[in-house]
């Protein structure tokens, strides 16, 4: 099992874990395949590796927000420990919704934790008002 260096989508989260944000429209990051990977799309992929699948259609919420939830705690668990790919489509919006979620579960503030993926990710990460909305509101469960 490894760790993700710093590479392309590679943010850090706070205790030091990585995590890999990706679309999965673009050619796949150079280096080590993931040991586990978050899926948030409409359909069920198919995947190599041992993965979750979030139904989440492009631009909106999950539809089930509890199971997105567990879904993310798996990854922040995982992530000490093995390499996490998270992915949608495009790998903006809704893996930018999944990965400021899960930095809030790593201890980021909810408040500020929108600009700070947007900051260390991609500066259109959390693309829609209500994905937005969604992660400054959420209930972690901590």
């Amino acid at each position: 099992m490894g760790r993700w260096d710093h590479g392309e989508g590679v943010i850090e989260l706070p205790g030091g874990m990585r995590v890999r944000g990706r679309g999965l429209r673009r050619p796949t990051p150079a280096g080590p395949d993931p040991e586990f990977g978050l899926y948030l799309l409409a359909e069920r992929p198919s995947i190599a590796w041992p993965s979750r699948w979030v139904r989440w259609p492009d631009f909106r919420l999950p539809s089930d927000r509890a199971d997105a939830l567990d879904a993310f705690r798996e990854a922040l668990d995982r992530a000490p420990h093995e390499r996490v790919e998270v992915a949608c489509g495009g790998g903006r919006g809704r893996t930018g919704t999944a990965l400021a979620v899960i930095a809030a579960m790593a201890g980021v503030p909810q408040r500020e934790v929108v600009a700070w993926v947007r900051a260390r990710y991609h500066p259109r990460a959390v693309e829609t008002p209500w994905q937005a909305r969604w992660v400054r509101t959420v209930d972690l469960g901590r």
